[in-house]
């Protein structure tokens, strides 16, 4: 009798202990569903005031006013249960204050074009009488902008430019009639500068508001591509439901004919139109205009087809003269962020050049004479928030930590220097329009993201979010140990990486391991924050852990934070160096007591897909499985913008461009699965359907898996969810 009730006794606490140290496993439908995402305040627009920022409430019915001191609200902006007049409507998807911040345009039935265009019905809402009105009767809008003064509105609608003037009862005028799919477009840019100079509109009002400016896209003779749209599912397209249909617009590959680009002026009183005499190459680009502080001057950004030269014009849009301000030359390439790290202000403006060797901040007046270089040293501003004119202060994000991490500094006319983040991991700021404060965005490999409000010093005056209750979420969970790891190539470079390992890891055993990555140039996968890894806290790669591998994310040659002569190693050989590394990656991780180095595989999307295929067909068979996630596999089908950056054209580079994917199918080792989106307007399925033939007749043995109707983030319904799941059950038949 006493031994059965030691025996109880020893299983009842032997079962205390299991159920007090066993976590519960992940499961892949919660993390697609987003059960695990981070909380995050979105939206964020700082108020004229210096003290308030509005931003679009969770349920997207009001739009509400902050204080950056406190956090507290302050107002409710808009509000669709309070609207006086017979227009109402559900919800707001998104809104722009107009410069008084006495109306505002409210967007509502957004439609998706590309990765950044989209289509909407808006309408003006005035702040004091809180009347809504249509901006148009004519059909949806595209890219809205206010004039200085906040009266007019102009729009583009079926590649044409509109002109709403609110003191005239929001009378309606068309400014250009010459638009026409896949012909002309003005005011808003085409595919590929969409995709690769990072924009989705072109048009500006000059200061006095006076003048309207556009840049005006003429893709008559850029070559055509088609792709077939199906039926298919959620949603479900039922005109096709007999026969497929094609969606076919204008896109350039590389060595191609762009769009031949210009930019006018339409004066509003008398309704003329200019060309400004801007010199530019027959075959060169302009990502950009600028309104100024001078109404006389607008600035035009240039760009070589090379993209190693950007020059900065001043141009007059009523004499149509432009002046050259600026010519920023670089070795190789001048990167897709240099106009996004642009700023005009009062009197002057700011620009980011790697000239140096590293990334940092030149000011400039408006004539082009430089007043200084704001930032120095063998460290990359990744993030530029401006410059307060009155002090010459400017604030910026950098890597001056470690190249794995973004701290948000500010520099003063005298060049002093003061770090205002207080963590260290990656920082993010949204400054008040006084820079008086700012709210941080901070995370780091083991830390979701805490969102605070600070003062100008970077003291801490409230926490708005600290992801708490996901922590606490998480600590239920099975989840094992994320950390950092550097190790030295044969040839000498050394490469950051990160680590994922079970929860339940026992060095004396042999893991298999997956190998993440990106590696397209410029890019980092390993930084100290949260979203490092997919899904966010790298919980794929914990999902991952659960099933019994160890995921590893190594950034190879040609990526980000470690300065020009890093990055741009890969200069015109995409994906041989990259390659290298990863190869290099699984070898060194061969040598760990732990990793069963017949059993590692590689996974990445798109450039990430490309290199997994580089990586399996390299001259070293290390990896015994792949998974590829819309891979370019030869950059002669990709588009001129991207590819040429990198590599120049296929004439100028014959031997840079037979380095691919498809140039090398037949050295294929490992199991493959290739996965792609029928519909993917960036990286086409062609890319996958050449280079199965290629493998096809170098009797390689491989599986394509098709997502129908999906684009280049292959998203909708249960879509994301089976893909990952396909992934994770590849490796787990061919590396266990």
């Amino acid at each position: 009798m006493k031994r059965h009730a030691l025996l109880f006794f020893l299983v009842f606490i032997s079962c205390s202990i299991t159920s007090v140290r066993a976590g519960e496993d992940l499961t892949l439908k919660e993390l697609c569903s987003g059960n695990f995402a981070a909380k995050r305040i979105y939206g964020v627009n700082p108020l004229n005031d210096g003290e308030r920022y509005a931003q679009l409430s969770a349920d997207a019915r009001q739009i509400v006013a902050y204080s950056f001191r406190t956090g507290e609200q302050t107002g409710v902006l808009f509000d669709v249960d309070n609207v006086r007049g017979s227009v109402k409507i559900d919800r707001v998807d998104g809104y722009i204050l107009s410069p008084d911040e006495k109306n505002m345009l409210i967007r509502t039935k957004t439609q998706s074009i590309y990765r950044r265009s989209k289509t909407a019905v808006y309408y003006i809402y005035n702040m004091v009488n809180r009347t809504l009105q249509p901006l148009s009767e004519g059909g949806p809008q595209e890219c809205p902008v206010w004039s200085p003064d906040g009266y007019m509105v102009a729009f583009v609608r079926d590649n044409n430019i509109y002109l709403v003037k609110l003191l005239y009862n929001n009378s309606e005028s068309q400014v250009t009639k010459d638009g026409e799919t896949n012909k002309v477009i003005n005011g808003k840019p085409d595919w590929v500068y969409e995709e690769e100079f990072v924009t989705d509109q072109s048009l500006t009002f000059t200061a006095d508001n006076s003048m309207l400016c556009w840049i005006r896209y003429d893709e008559t003779e850029v070559p055509q591509f088609s792709f077939p749209l199906y039926k298919g599912l959620n949603p479900e397209r039922k005109e096709y439901l007999t026969y497929p249909g094609s969606f076919d617009y204008k896109y350039p590959m590389a060595g191609e004919k762009n769009s031949r680009v210009s930019v006018l002026s339409y004066d509003i009183k008398s309704h003329r139109t200019n060309t400004m005499n801007v010199p530019l190459d027959a075959d060169g680009y302009i990502p950009r205009i600028f309104m100024t502080s001078d109404p006389t001057k607008l600035a035009v950004v240039t760009l070589n087809r090379h993209q190693d030269r950007m020059d900065i014009y001043m141009a007059n849009p009523r004499s149509t003269e432009a002046r050259l301000a600026v010519r920023d030359q670089v070795e190789h390439y001048i990167g897709e962020n240099a106009c996004n790290q642009m700023q005009f202000f009062e009197g002057g403006f700011a620009l980011c050049s790697e000239r140096d060797g590293w990334n940092h901040i030149y000011y400039y007046d408006l004539n082009g004479t430089l007043r200084r270089q704001v930032t120095k040293g063998k460290f990359a501003v990744t993030d530029f928030y401006g410059c307060d004119p009155r002090t010459q202060t400017f604030y910026y994000a950098s890597t001056e930590e470690s190249p794995l991490r973004r701290t948000v500094y500010k520099t003063d006319a005298k060049g002093k220097v003061t770090k205002l983040s207080t963590q260290s991991g990656t920082n993010q700021a949204v400054f008040s329009k006084t820079f008086k404060y700012f709210m941080n965005v901070y995370s780091n490999l083991q830390t979701p993201p805490v969102t605070t409000l600070c003062d100008a010093n970077g003291r801490t005056m409230k926490t708005l979010v600290d992801n708490r209750e996901l922590q606490e979420r998480l600590s239920a969970k099975n989840l094992g140990e994320k950390a950092f790891f550097t190790f030295t190539t044969k040839n000498g470079t050394q490469l950051n990486g990160y680590m994922v390992k079970p929860h339940d890891f026992d060095a004396t055993k042999r893991y298999p391991v997956i190998l993440f990555q990106y590696s397209g140039p410029g890019s980092q996968q390993v930084l100290d924050s949260w979203q490092t890894g997919n899904m966010g806290g790298c919980l794929y790669e914990q999902y991952l852990g659960e099933l019994g591998f160890i995921s590893v994310c190594v950034d190879g040659r040609g990526t980000g934070g470690r300065g020009a002569q890093f990055e741009k190693q890969s200069y015109m050989r995409l994906g041989q160096l990259e390659a290298e590394d990863q190869v290099e990656t699984a070898l060194y991780l061969g040598t760990l007591p732990y990793v069963d180095k017949e059993h590692i595989g590689i996974w990445g999307w798109s450039f990430g897909g490309f290199c997994t295929l580089m990586s399996m067909s390299e001259d070293r068979p290390v990896f015994a499985a792949g998974v590829a996630v819309a891979p370019p596999t030869c950059w002669r089908y990709y588009d001129s913008v991207y590819t040429e950056r990198f590599m120049r054209t296929p004439k100028e580079n014959p031997d840079g461009y037979d380095v691919s994917a498809l140039s090398r199918a037949s050295q294929l080792s490992g199991h493959l699965l290739i996965c792609h989106g029928l519909a993917d307007d960036n990286v086409h399925f062609r890319n996958t359907a050449e280079y199965a033939e290629a493998l096809v007749q170098a009797d390689k043995d491989f599986k394509i898996l098709t997502y129908t109707n999906r684009n280049h983030s292959i998203y909708g319904g249960n879509t994301r969810a089976h893909l990952f799941r396909q992934i994770a059950q590849w490796f787990q038949a061919y590396l266990q």
